[in-house]
């Protein structure tokens, strides 16, 4: 890597922490700022979920209080993510790189509408009833969301609370505890995949996730100045650079 490369990497996991910590989509740029230094599609994509990974924990462990009420419940849907993570991941090292390529800028369209529509999918709270798992519906549904995690990870935390908001009851931040648990498990078990199949670049991760992590606390600080729909904007903007990016490159 250049010195070039080295700072746009680390400038990117630091944007993505911050994204991830006010508005959600930093996936958009680690994979955006990896295809940038040359990495190939699966790899970046593979890589993401490396860089994003610390993320997933502490956003579990901070709703470690309201997932001790239910986390027995949820074990099911745990084991269920695991499962479609780990069908979603293989069939991505069964492609190739220009067949995932030819992919990519229609994934990524349907990942930024999927994330600009956000706001109007988080489901509505309902604080008169506890965080409800297991349904046949909601199974079948975290199945095909954690099919599409260990697949094309971004888009995936709009796409899992909407299902889950549709699919199990209990008030938002319940729903988003829950959100965070599976993400955890669908990141950990593609990981393990990856890493199994050689496809994570490790320097550009390693330089990226010290970026991640300082990005997520300066998060806090941003979120206190800086509109969500600011941030979100911006992300979108990323989603739809790459996608007309990939789309002119062919």
């Amino acid at each position: 890597m250049s010195v070039f490369d080295v700072i746009l990497l680390f400038l990117a996991g630091f944007l993505s922490g911050a994204a991830n910590a006010v508005a959600g989509g930093g996936t958009f740029i680690t994979f955006g700022a990896m295809t940038l230094v040359g990495l190939p599609p699966i790899v970046a994509n593979a890589t993401s979920s490396v860089t994003q990974f610390p993320g997933y924990v502490t956003s579990t462990l901070a709703y470690a209080a309201d997932i001790r009420h239910f986390w027995r419940r949820a074990l099911l849907l745990c084991l269920i993510s695991a499962f479609g993570a780990l069908a979603g991941s293989l069939i991505l090292l069964a492609l190739d790189n220009p067949s995932f390529r030819a992919m990519v800028p229609w994934l990524l369209l349907a990942a930024t509408a999927l994330f600009a529509a956000g706001p109007w999918l988080k489901p509505s709270p309902k604080p008169d009833h506890e965080a409800s798992v297991g349904s046949l519906v909601g199974s079948l549904a975290q199945f095909l969301t954690a099919i599409y995690g260990g697949f094309f990870g971004a888009g995936m935390g709009v796409m899992m609370l909407a299902t889950l908001g549709l699919t199990q009851s209990g008030d938002y931040h319940k729903l988003n505890a829950l959100k965070n648990m599976l993400a955890m498990v669908i990141a950990a078990v593609a990981i393990i995949v990856f890493v199994s199949g050689g496809v994570i670049a490790w320097p550009e991760a390693i330089v990226m996730i010290p970026g991640g992590a300082l990005g997520g606390y300066a998060g806090v600080w941003i979120a206190k100045r800086v509109p969500q729909n600011v941030v979100r904007g911006f992300v979108v903007a990323v989603g739809l650079f790459l996608a007309f990016y990939y789309f002119a490159k062919g």
